[in-house]
């Protein structure tokens, strides 16, 4: 009877939202797959999304807290597997993140993964903080360390993208703990000065930044920083992949050149169409306009996730909700700008609709999580509001 309760209180909003999402991978997919290397890919990816939603309602119907207690134990088991991969990972494209699980032999990567340890274990540290301000020493320093440590470790592997995803997550749970506005005014100081600063400084010691990164073996790194910050002196390798796929988000317009009919998608001029690249498969085919449902399916998502957060009682929920949607917000502009020419081309996908087990098993855990969130707090406010009518 209390999971059935608890069934009729599901938050199918969010579920409606995710069953779109699905339609449009799977659709996405088939048109970027088909006739190439990857055809097929849309199936194993049903095959994903049917483990997701399984794993999202066993999640969705365990009380987030117990995951919250284990969360110092779920970091240490994150942080393992990315010491691990290092040594027993695949390599894929310049990144070593991929580990083959040994029974089913499917493949996932820690980098995704850590993602939610992550969020869990700096929402564990709020919650037990005894002060309404983070103190420096006390609160913000052993959180910047507990997330500088997986950064380092995924940097090592060759993943920036997933590395930056950290430190967007970090930024959103120290701004949620009520961190000090001079504290907070110092680092985004700190911020800035580090990014135009280093962006000056890598247009004046081009040369020699070039040759310190192939001497320590990260070549690929000038390829996807110079078609973004000096397109003008960039090769015409490195700038590949972004060119072609600007002229594709072009050539949609409006309303896009139809269904499987994209120009440059179907002849491959874009690589990774099935994963990193796959925004720019909707843009070609679905123009201005498909592009444009996909944003605003994400903005109710996470409008939905906000509300949920500002429903909550107690501090944990908003906590996990925030990390979750520095997490989401992050992979969207980081997926959508390198391509339009905002940031720099990193391998990140683009949530539930970009091809990958892993990224999307994580981010259907942390949709659990929200709806776990929403259905324990308001099962307590109902028992509160019973036990305040009997006395």
């Amino acid at each position: 009877m209390v999971i059935l309760d608890r069934l009729k209180r599901f938050d199918f909003v969010i579920l409606f939202i995710l069953l779109l999402f699905m339609g449009i991978s799977i659709a996405v997919l088939y048109s970027a797959t088909m006739n190439t290397a990857y055809q097929g890919y849309h199936m194993q990816m049903l095959k994903y999304y049917f483990f997701g939603f399984f794993v999202l309602a066993v999640i969705s119907l365990v009380n987030y807290r117990i995951l919250l207690k284990l969360a110092p134990y779920i970091y240490l088991l994150g942080l393992g597997l990315l010491v691990l991969v290092n040594f027993i990972g695949n390599t894929y494209h310049n990144a070593t993140g991929w580990m083959t699980i040994p029974v089913v032999g499917m493949s996932f990567q820690p980098a995704e993964f850590f993602k939610l340890p992550l969020v869990l274990f700096l929402s564990y540290i709020l919650f037990r903080k005894q002060k309404p301000k983070l103190g420096f020493w006390r609160d913000v320093l052993p959180m910047c360390l507990i997330t500088f440590i997986p950064f380092a470790a995924v940097m090592v592997q060759n993943d920036l993208g997933n590395a930056l995803s950290y430190l967007v997550i970090l930024g959103g749970m120290l701004w949620i703990g009520n961190i000090k506005y001079t504290h907070a005014f110092l680092a985004a100081v700190l911020l800035v000065g580090a990014v135009f600063g280093g962006i000056g400084a890598y247009k004046k010691h081009h040369d020699e930044i070039q040759q310190f990164l192939v001497d320590i073996g990260r070549q690929h790194w000038i390829n996807r920083i110079d078609p973004w910050l000096m397109p003008e002196i960039a090769t015409d390798d490195a700038a590949y992949h972004t060119r072609n796929a600007k002229m594709a988000i072009a050539a949609g317009g409006m309303s896009g050149e139809g269904y499987m009919q994209g120009e440059n998608v179907q002849s491959e001029r874009v690589p990774f169409t099935y994963s990193d690249s796959i925004f720019v498969v909707i843009a070609e085919e679905f123009g201005f306009v498909g592009s444009s449902v996909v944003l605003l399916l994400y903005f109710v998502l996470i409008h939905r996730l906000i509300l949920i957060s500002l429903e909550c009682k107690e501090r944990a929920g908003p906590y996990l909700i925030v990390g979750i949607v520095s997490m989401l917000l992050y992979q969207i502009f980081e997926n959508i700008g390198m391509f339009i020419g905002l940031m720099p081309l990193t391998g990140i996908t683009l949530p539930f609709i970009s091809y990958g087990g892993t990224s999307l098993v994580i981010n259907m855990i942390c949709m659990g999580l929200a709806i776990s969130i929403r259905l324990y707090e308001e099962e307590e406010r109902k028992e509160h509001h019973h036990s305040t009518l009997s006395l």
